[in-house]
């Protein structure tokens, strides 16, 4: 499941994946939501924490992924990730360099700090 992150503001987008993602959670929560910020004009920062619960994503969830990622490539200011999943941690550091912006992979202690990096 994704659960959009109270704090979001105008250029933020804040989401925590928890249990298992699913293709549905992207097309019901986290596109929809993304689509929405864009329409007012500004390029996004997105912070994307893996909570200490979650488990995995489905095949189509991963798809969805790839898609939101390769469609909205340049929509982004910033990119958190925040995660102790070390396949998340090293799939985030190996995939930043398709993004034109800043990528950076926090453990999830670091939340604070990866939101304060988001807002600089």
């Amino acid at each position: 499941m994704i659960e959009v992150i109270p704090e979001s503001t105008p250029d933020l987008v804040a989401v925590t994946a928890r249990g298992t993602v699913t293709a549905e959670d992207y097309e019901r929560v986290l596109i929809p939501t993304i689509e929405s910020k864009l329409r007012r004009g500004h390029k996004l920062r997105f912070l994307y924490h893996l909570g200490d619960d979650f488990r995995e994503y489905t095949p189509a969830a991963m798809w969805d992924d790839a898609k939101l990622g390769v469609q909205h490539r340049n929509d982004f200011e910033k990119v958190a990730v925040v995660t102790d999943a070390s396949w998340a941690r090293n799939a985030a550091e190996f995939f930043a360099f398709l993004v034109p912006c800043p990528v950076k992979v926090f453990a999830n202690e670091q939340l604070s700090a990866a939101k304060s990096w988001l807002a600089e």
